[in-house]
């Protein structure tokens, strides 16, 4: 559990606590962040070690920083098992085998990331604004 805790990034603020490990969080995880709710369940993932992995906003709670310290550990579970991530913040995708993007319902692209940025579509359109960039206002 320990070691599920820190490749999730959730040890540090489990030892912060009173009962650290042994702290009692009511089944809705009142006492905790979205973001400590959301590194929780990704212990559990690790700990489940089952061969497909469904992550939905799997980062979506979590800050840039908490998010790049486990984006390896995303990595590491996903190897060897089929994963499947449906984001919005493009960064946890990234090192995705294949990345499926979806507009109004319909596939409008699939690739790597890379690829994707290459071809300068739908993909390339929104990684721009995440990572930074503005789209104009069409007028």
């Amino acid at each position: 559990m320990r070691d599920a805790s820190r490749r999730a990034a959730a040890h540090n603020f489990i030892m912060g606590t009173e009962q650290k490990y042994d702290s009692m969080v009511d089944d809705r995880g009142i006492k905790l962040s979205g973001g400590q709710k959301q590194r929780i369940a990704i212990a559990c993932a690790f700990l489940k070690d089952a061969s497909i992995l469904v992550l939905g906003e799997a980062t979506s709670a979590l800050d840039s920083e908490t998010e790049i310290a486990i984006q390896k550990s995303f990595d590491e579970l996903a190897r060897g098992r089929t994963t499947l991530a449906i984001a919005r913040r493009l960064s946890t995708l990234r090192n995705m085998d294949r990345i499926v993007v979806l507009n109004a319902g319909n596939i409008v692209e699939y690739s790597t990331h890379n690829q994707l940025l290459r071809r300068g579509g739908e993909y390339a359109r929104l990684w721009k604004m995440q990572s930074g960039g503005f789209l104009q206002e069409q007028i």
